[in-house]
């Protein structure tokens, strides 16, 4: 008897979540509010001034009452996030993040890599990201950063670099915005990281000297064809936004733009049909 094959099933979609930044000026629960009734498939949480996004109570109750999971937890590494949870203690603030994004059943936690001026905390972290991913099983993707340029010179604020991608790093962070302002592509960056891209910020830019985080496809990078290169090459991580809505009048057309954001990730991110 020739054995006849069922239904093939459909590959699953790829999950899109919404970072709390896009809700700012609003609060964390703000974004959590905005993220349920759009349809996203969960938020990640930049652990900020906020009190609520530095307390895992606070965090689990938002989840619980919204239904939307937290799906990654972005470390408090940018410039103007270096006093919370303290001043110092680098380490520290990444410990902490990694346990909170472990409380919240979040598999990864989105990392700048260091400044500069931060030279201990710099030689070491490479090997300490790896040491504390393994650790708390927790995923840490170094994010792809920019030159900062001030009057026509570039000024040199990351250490080793801006560019993870020759740094001996087990998981990245590909930002689409970030390579924009770098002069990169995304796409090209997509298929550089390989199989160490764990983490993906979707948004856009002009390739303009300011990180620009545009709705996608309102920039000049190959945002679509990035993302179907994910479906394509079986990308298994989480796609998330994060988009500048700061200039939108009011919560009715921050959600307009954050909505037209999702509508392009499924669109974009849509699997091709398995044939039968």
């Amino acid at each position: 008897m020739v054995a006849v094959d069922g239904p093939r099933a459909d590959p699953a979609p790829l999950r899109v979540g919404l970072s709390t930044t896009c809700s700012y000026p609003e609060s964390t629960t703000a974004a959590f509010e905005i993220a349920a009734r759009l349809g996203y498939d969960g938020v990640e949480v930049l652990v900020w001034t906020d009190p609520v996004s530095q307390d895992g109570a606070a965090l689990r109750r938002l989840v619980e009452h919204f239904a939307v999971p937290v799906l990654s937890v972005h470390a408090p590494t940018l410039l103007l996030t270096q006093r919370t949870w303290g001043r110092g203690d680098p380490w520290g603030k990444l410990e902490r993040s990694a346990e909170l994004a472990a409380s919240l059943n979040a598999g990864t936690v989105v990392v700048h890599p260091p400044f500069r001026w931060q030279r201990e905390y710099a030689s070491g972290f490479v090997a300490g990201v790896q040491r504390l991913e393994e650790r708390t099983g927790v995923v840490l993707a170094v994010e792809n950063m920019f030159p900062w340029r001030a009057r026509g010179r570039e000024v040199v604020a990351y250490a080793p670099g801006w560019d993870p991608t020759g740094v001996g790093y087990r998981h990245l962070t590909l930002d689409y915005s970030h390579a924009a302002t770098s002069g990169q592509d995304c796409l090209q960056l997509t298929r550089a990281f390989g199989e160490r891209l764990a983490h993906v910020h979707l948004c856009d830019g002009s390739g303009s000297v300011k990180d620009e985080h545009l709705v996608p496809g309102e920039g000049s990078q190959p945002v679509a064809a990035a993302l179907a290169e994910l479906v394509r090459s079986g990308f298994g991580g989480t796609v998330v936004a994060e988009v500048n809505t700061r200039r939108a009048r009011g919560r009715a057309a921050r959600e307009e733009l954050l909505a037209r954001t999702l509508e392009f990730a499924r669109t974009h991110l849509a699997p091709a049909p398995v044939p039968r």
